[in-house]
């Protein structure tokens, strides 16, 4: 940035492995296993073996204390070359997405060249520790000098400090999950079972139908036998999905079941970035750039909706760039549950919470649904943790890319009360790749 002007972010593309629920096809693997396969899938597909990357930044939601450095074991692991740096970093469902915008912000400003961002996440392989006492106990006795100081560290010891204790899924600062979280915002936005059913029905099938289509194919390689994400419902229906009881709130009330949530899964993600320099010099074609990113959060604790964070960063996004909500070809909306998209949906479209909450002078109104989510989303395809908005970001890009230009919205929540959303511009070409609906064309 010599000249202090900003080099454009481009996209390249991205991989990732399929997502399996949790406790099936992935069991015996771990946050590095799949991070590396993610990582290998994308240096295989853009010739980058042996290739020295500036910098890999991303991580994981769900570790354990020896996953402190995951992304530069990834590195190591794979066929980058082994002078590639890599920050490991954290923000909840935002990690991949957040990190992407990092490394977007050092290729603009010209501090790096290329960069990957990526993440993984598995609640099968989930960290559980000893009590805090008993842990205490093991310090004494490793600092223990003598037979007698390592008898004192277990006095007063009981067994029902040897129970585990596993990770919690819930807010530290409610006590209640995310789902918990997620019934009183439907509760408050006054969200339909029927409605959420239908977006989650509508998730499944797009999935279905973009594997079917070949839009998947080289956005998903090959793990541990799977070649396909295991929780896509080709043959859901929505009557099965009415009868389905729900999971959260049980009192007769509750709407939110797990048919229209995201369920528990491992898998792993990453995208590639660069000036378009770079670019050039790889012989990479840019799939889109990204353009503009923010991150917002909301003060859930004091009854805010923990996911409603997006709708912040949005608002504050269209008002940095002077465009509209309705002035994209693509919306890409993570689906943590059904019930949390249709919330956010409302609340752009509310006169009274964009006034009051975003301090605007006019509702942000609706957007087209036949461009939401078009090839599925999390619902479908599962949610790892950290691994979602590299997914994202990589199904974005290419849908640009694909038609031959246009601009994408990005919105991801994430636990905390916070959420990341970004834009992307599409490369314009003469025409769209076969396969894209006329509907879509420019």
């Amino acid at each position: 940035m010599a000249d202090g002007k900003l080099q454009r972010v481009a996209v390249l593309g991205g991989t990732r492995i399929p997502f399996c629920r949790s406790h099936t096809a992935y069991a015996d693997l771990t946050n590095l296993d799949m991070l590396t396969t993610a990582l290998g899938g994308l240096i295989d597909r853009f010739a980058l073996h042996g290739a020295h990357i500036d910098e890999v930044v991303g991580g994981a939601v769900v570790t354990h204390a020896k996953d402190w450095n995951l992304a530069r074991e990834a590195v190591i692991g794979s066929a980058l070359a082994a002078t590639t740096p890599a920050i490991t970093m954290m923000q909840a469902c935002g990690t991949s997405l957040q990190a992407a915008l990092q490394v977007g912000a050092k290729i603009a400003t010209g501090q790096i060249e290329s960069g990957i961002a990526l993440g993984s996440d598995t609640t099968s392989d989930a960290p559980v520790v000893f009590q805090r006492k008993f842990a205490q106990r093991l310090v004494q006795v490793a600092r223990a000098k003598g037979a007698g100081q390592t008898l004192g560290a277990f006095r007063g010891f009981r067994p029902g400090e040897l129970a585990p204790q596993p990770p919690s899924t819930s807010e530290p600062r409610t006590g209640l999950s995310m789902g918990e979280h997620a019934e009183l915002m439907a509760k408050e936005w006054g969200i339909t079972r029927s409605a959420q059913d239908e977006l989650a029905y509508e998730s499944h099938r797009k999935a279905a139908a973009a594997y079917d289509e070949g839009f998947m194919d080289d956005l998903v390689i090959p793990c541990a036998g799977v070649f396909r994400d295991n929780n896509i419902r080709e043959d859901i229906s929505l009557k099965k999905m009415a009868e389905l009881k729900p999971v959260f709130d049980k009192s007769g009330k509750g709407t939110i079941t797990a048919a229209n949530s995201t369920p528990l899964t491992d898998g792993a993600a990453a995208v590639l970035l660069a000036s378009e320099d770079w670019a050039a010099k790889k012989g990479l074609p840019v799939q889109a750039f990204l353009t503009l990113g923010r991150t917002s959060a909301v003060d859930f604790v004091q009854g805010e909706g923990l996911l409603m964070a997006p709708t912040v960063a949005v608002a504050d996004l269209l008002g940095k760039t002077g465009l509209a909500l309705q002035d994209f070809d693509y919306y890409e909306i993570h689906e943590a549950f059904a019930a949390q998209v249709l919330a956010t949906l409302k609340a752009w479209a509310s006169e009274d919470y964009c006034r009051g909450r975003l301090g605007l002078s006019k509702p942000l109104g609706e957007i087209g649904w036949a461009r939401l989510n078009v090839k599925g989303s999390s619902i479908a395809f599962g949610h790892p943790f950290a691994a979602t908005g590299a997914r994202i970001l990589a199904v974005m890009a290419k849908l640009l890319h694909s038609r031959g230009g246009g601009r994408g919205l990005i919105s991801v929540c994430t636990a905390g009360g916070m959420g990341v959303a970004a834009i992307l511009e599409g490369v314009k070409t003469l025409a769209p790749e076969p396969g894209i609906k006329a509907m879509d064309a420019p």
